[in-house]
């Protein structure tokens, strides 16, 4: 199931009245403040979303492909892979099950809040895999462009964190051998305390 989604729902970001100066990025260009242009709702050319939840992924290409914007120098995206060990345990893979379409409308309410967070990101991607995942192959993908790197690597971080916390997808380790599979909790680090964020309970 694949979601192109331009401009899902108005919205709207306020400028800082209080900010006039201009600050310059890390790379020494120069960051201009928002515009009055800013108090009104997002146009169909900045908002950009690739969501997807089904047993694959769209290839690099394809996601590299969708973020390339030409108002855009900067793509970031982040891949999660499976790693073959967990707690000393040989992990020979990962199983994910999700609720699709409430996993869909999560992924939604993700990107419109990173846009908000984000305004100056153009496109975002937002992909997860249902189903079993080998080592070494990607389960989820996240990414996004926007004018400069800063941006785009922070919306990039916000929304894979954000993402493992609030996306209804559980996974489960299959080990090697004789190890019985576990459903995983997904855990995750805020405000310097580990959070137990969803656990999938066997029926």
């Amino acid at each position: 199931l694949l979601l192109l989604l331009n401009s899902p729902h108005n919205i709207i970001t306020m400028a800082d009245s209080s900010s006039s100066t201009i600050e310059p990025l890390s790379d020494g260009t120069q960051q201009p403040p928002p515009s009055s242009s800013a108090k009104q709702p997002l146009n169909d050319n900045t908002s950009n979303y690739l969501i997807q939840v089904s047993d694959t992924l769209p290839s690099h290409h394809e996601i590299q492909q969708f973020l390339t914007a030409s108002n855009c120098g900067a793509i970031s995206t982040f891949t999660g892979i499976t790693r073959d060990n967990f707690a000393g345990k040989k992990v020979t893979a990962l199983s994910y099950e999700g609720y699709t379409p409430m996993a869909i409308k999560e992924l939604k309410n993700l990107c419109c809040d990173a846009h908000v967070k984000y305004p100056n990101v153009a496109r975002m991607v937002a992909v997860h895999i249902l189903g079993d995942c080998p080592v070494g192959e990607a389960s989820v993908v996240v990414g996004s462009s926007s004018p400069h790197r800063r941006e785009a690597i922070a919306c990039t971080e916000y929304l894979i964190d954000e993402l493992k916390g609030r996306v209804p997808i559980w996974k489960k380790e299959i080990y090697e051998g004789d190890e019985e599979s576990v459903w995983k909790e997904n855990v995750e680090w805020k405000d310097g305390r580990r959070r137990r964020v969803m656990v999938k309970e066997e029926s």
